[in-house]
């Protein structure tokens, strides 16, 4: 038996904790240095460490337990209170960048009558459509507008765009097969959402019982991740749905359980934060091979990154814009919505592992998850400058005095 698994594992938490700190210290999200961390290991720098079996499935664990936080801090009453302006925000604001990544795409590899080149070209949109709002709460609350009327509408559109961008994501997994024929893919994804809604709402009143019978206690959090684990496995193998959508899933049937949803929260952060995200960053660092740039893939990642910023701003605007805010504030829940984050690298890992992102275009992807994220504060610092009541942070009181209908 080989033990050099340990030093992998030594040498990536090394690593993604030193370029980590590293970016943190210059105001950026971890992330970003972990992704460096794993590009400088990789076969395209130092070549310390190269793709395994190992590495594939502990970062597939690392992305799972990633979409069930995603899933366990979801605010329900925050999409209740932004209600249709979010979702029409959402909405737009996934069309839009969709239908750009599938046009750049089909400019690098223009073959329309391929229907696996068309779905390749799906794929790059889903990850076009994704949205990470952490660095952007940041941003807010720094300047003192996470509860504003601006604020409250970019939290809530982003869980909504999530959730979406997870439904075509279920969508296009489904066409991977090219034996499978298109009615069964519909057939097989309206029986995971029935067979979610059953076992959703038994889950739910099993966790409420657990969670007065034994409050902050561990066995809760055990149950949480096995729960977890179990309907990511079902997803999977018995429906043919990424296995991370039954995470995000099983994430948002306890988020309104309040100790189950804390409890299991801290302790899966701690599990998360000390390995397998780390290990889950990496692995796509490592996946990126800088050697296959071409000086077309570079043109083709700097319109992607172009078109990456630009159809969040104008999708999520053009959404805000009809729901009633005025255009200096459409503008600025664009630029909050630009981001791409950890969701973009989950979307491209479940494309690469389904056949439908090839390794040259990891590079572009992992560009436009590093230019959004270090661009999003600055956009939206100057973006919010000008004082609007939109954008003002209302105190808790005010919120709640005003009616649905008013806040937008």
């Amino acid at each position: 038996m080989s033990y050099d698994f340990l030093l992998t594992i030594a040498i990536i938490l090394l690593f993604t904790k030193i370029f980590g700190l590293t970016s943190e210290r210059v105001h950026m999200p971890q992330v970003v240095g972990a992704l460096v961390a794993g590009v400088i290991l990789g076969p395209s720098c130092l070549g310390l460490v190269g793709e395994n079996d190992f590495l594939i499935k502990t970062a597939e664990i690392g992305v799972i337990l990633l979409m069930f936080s995603a899933g366990l801090d979801t605010e329900l009453d925050e999409l209740k209170s932004t209600g249709l302006a979010s979702f029409v925000i959402a909405l737009i604001g996934v069309i839009v960048p969709f239908i750009g990544g599938v046009a750049c795409y089909l400019l690098l590899e223009n073959d329309p009558a391929d229907t696996q080149n068309m779905i390749k070209a799906a794929f790059t949109g889903v990850v076009l459509t994704a949205t990470s709002v952490s660095i952007t709460v940041e941003t807010l609350r720094e300047l003192g507008k996470l509860k504003s009327k601006v604020g409250t509408a970019i939290l809530g559109a982003a869980v909504l765009d999530d959730i979406l961008g997870i439904i075509v994501l279920t969508v296009l997994t489904g066409f991977t097969d090219p034996t499978v024929q298109p009615m069964m893919v519909f057939v097989r994804i309206a029986a995971f959402f029935v067979f979610l809604c059953l076992i959703g709402i038994v889950m739910h009143k099993a966790f409420i019982k657990m969670d007065k019978l034994w409050g902050h206690h561990r066995r809760l959090a055990i149950y949480a991740l096995v729960f977890c684990f179990l309907l990511s496995f079902v997803a999977e193998r018995f429906f043919g749905i990424a296995d991370i959508t039954g995470a995000y899933f099983a994430g948002l049937i306890l988020c309104n359980i309040s100790n189950t949803r804390a409890y299991a929260a801290s302790k899966l952060n701690v599990l998360s934060y000390m390995m397998f995200s780390p290990l889950f960053f990496a692995s796509i660092g490592i996946k990126t091979e800088l050697g296959g740039l071409t000086g077309r893939l570079v043109v083709f990642a700097v319109v992607l990154t172009l078109v990456a910023i630009l159809s969040k701003v104008i999708g999520c605007g053009l959404g805000a814009r009809m729901m009633g805010f005025q255009t200096y504030d459409a503008i600025s829940i664009g630029l909050g919505m630009v981001s791409r984050g950890e969701v973009a690298l989950i979307v491209a890992q479940k494309g690469a592992q389904a056949g439908l992102i090839d390794a040259n275009m990891f590079p572009p992807i992992v560009l436009v998850v590093i230019v959004t994220t270090l661009i999003t504060p600055i956009l939206l610092k100057i973006g919010m400058r000008r004082q609007t009541p939109a954008n003002t942070e209302l105190s808790g009181k005010e919120a709640e005095m005003l009616p649905n209908t008013e806040r937008y």
